[in-house]
């Protein structure tokens, strides 16, 4: 049993150690404040805190951790052993020159976010307002390995000690903003669309289009979910989930209505396959009773308990969005990860607890961070899919790199071949086959 010593046992402190080594490096480990009973351990120790205890591994802590308030953070950003690193700390008999717990803990209670910053047009934290992107790690799963390295240093101090391998996992999400691009808009909606065909200049090429599959004589464009079923047939051990938005129409929220008989047909269809999740609208961000209305509408199509949400245009208010959840029964949360720049927001792609600074506790919700979002790269970044499939695989490696689970974001119409997304079903059908390659991957110490 690995036995950890600290001076004083707090929030903190507890959380990032069990996501550390119950979450990441899967050991079981015991933390002490008594002297006596680490100094008499036996088997593997860390010693954490400002002074080194006896003969064992030391990580020397910067005060972080031991604080229970929010205050001003900008942490040094330096290289050790080619991986970024935060927090610098300057004791000779530390086995780390900085210290890879606090900055775990910045990193994945997203510390940065709870300070004063500004926000995007649709009240994101912006990208470049991060520590991560402004000294170029981003794309660097730098938590994962900031784990392995401390399992490294007990394991050049304690050969005995055994870590689990790590296995490389994928996950497929995809997010339902509309299901159908011409079909089940209702009567209002399709003649605003049949008109604005006719009336706006590079549109009326759509109007052929529109009205072949209002009549049934060709397969509405954005109704890719048999294929997207298809090709998942080849991978069974890839988990697939969807998100489909239940809101109210408005400027931002343009979904299939919830009480359109085919498209609740399709969610139903498609809970045979895959776990469902609610895509929490744009709108509910603002107005947190409209999450509790749209879980409950997915909850009554699937006659099953809403458990799983990502929020519309990635809205994210820390740590507000999360307690909404919370507050509605929902566990688990996909929305993770940047719209303007692919990588690792919170420094992995591992699931891993919420930890809520302002009431200073690990909460029941679990984060699961995504790696990449295909709009991202056609929209923000704005290239080709070669290009795109480029940045899948170099992510791809990174996570295999460390043994944690990359995660893709992907919307059904980026796979209908037109409308500019031509290419991208061969940047889909490339990027499983790469995963399913690198799935037997693990990381062995």
């Amino acid at each position: 049993m690995l036995l950890i010593h600290v001076p004083r046992l707090t929030n903190r402190v507890g959380y990032t150690l069990n996501v550390i080594f119950r979450h990441l490096l899967k050991v079981e480990f015991e933390i002490t404040t008594n002297i006596d009973i680490f100094t008499n351990h036996e088997g593997a120790k860390v010693c954490y805190g400002r002074q080194k205890v006896g003969d064992c591994v030391y990580i020397r802590s910067c005060e972080l951790l031991f604080k229970t308030t929010i205050e001003e953070q900008s942490p040094k950003c330096f290289q050790y052993q080619d991986v970024a690193a935060l927090f610098p700390v300057y004791d000779a008999a530390s086995d780390f020159p900085f210290d890879p717990l606090a900055s775990t803990f910045f990193c994945l209670s997203r510390y940065e976010e709870y300070l004063p910053h500004i926000t995007d047009e649709h009240g994101r934290y912006p990208v470049t307002e991060s520590v991560a992107f402004k000294n170029n790690f981003l794309q660097s799963a730098v938590v994962d390995r900031w784990a392995l390295m401390i399992a490294h240093a007990i394991l050049k101090k304690y050969p005995a000690m055994k870590f689990p391998s790590r296995n490389f996992d994928f996950e497929d999400t995809f997010d339902i903003d509309a299901a159908y691009c011409y079909k089940h808009k209702g009567i209002f909606r399709t003649a605003v669309g049949l008109g604005r065909d006719l009336f706006v200049e590079h549109k009326r090429g759509e109007v052929k289009k529109r009205l072949r599959v209002l009549t049934g004589r060709e397969p509405d464009p954005f109704d890719t979910f048999d294929y997207i079923l298809d090709t998942h047939n080849h991978y069974p051990h890839f988990r697939l989930k969807f998100f489909p938005l239940m809101a109210d129409y408005n400027v931002y929220d343009k979904p299939a209505s919830y009480q359109n008989k085919e498209f609740c047909a399709l969610l139903q269809h498609l809970c045979d396959y895959a776990k469902m999740g609610l895509h929490g609208s744009y709108a509910s961000h603002d107005d947190p009773a409209k999450l509790a209305q749209e879980s409950t509408r997915l909850a009554s199509v699937l006659h099953r308990e809403t458990v799983r949400n990502r929020y519309h245009f990635l809205r994210l208010t820390l740590p507000a969005s999360y307690n909404v959840l919370i507050e509605n029964g929902i566990i688990h949360d996909y929305t993770m990860g940047y719209a303007e720049e692919p990588g690792f927001r919170a420094g992995t792609g591992n699931p891993y607890p919420f930890f809520d600074l302002d009431s200073d506790s690990e909460t029941p919700l679990y984060i699961h961070p995504f790696v990449v979002m295909d709009s991202t790269l056609y929209y923000y970044k704005k290239i080709d899919a070669e290009q795109a499939l480029q940045t899948y695989y170099r992510l791809i490696d990174e996570s295999k790199a460390v043994g944690g689970v990359f995660s893709a974001l992907w919307h059904n119409q980026s796979l209908c071949e037109c409308f500019g997304w031509q290419g991208w079903r061969n940047v889909y059908e490339k990027v499983l086959q790469y995963a399913d390659t690198a799935r037997d991957t693990k990381y062995s110490y």
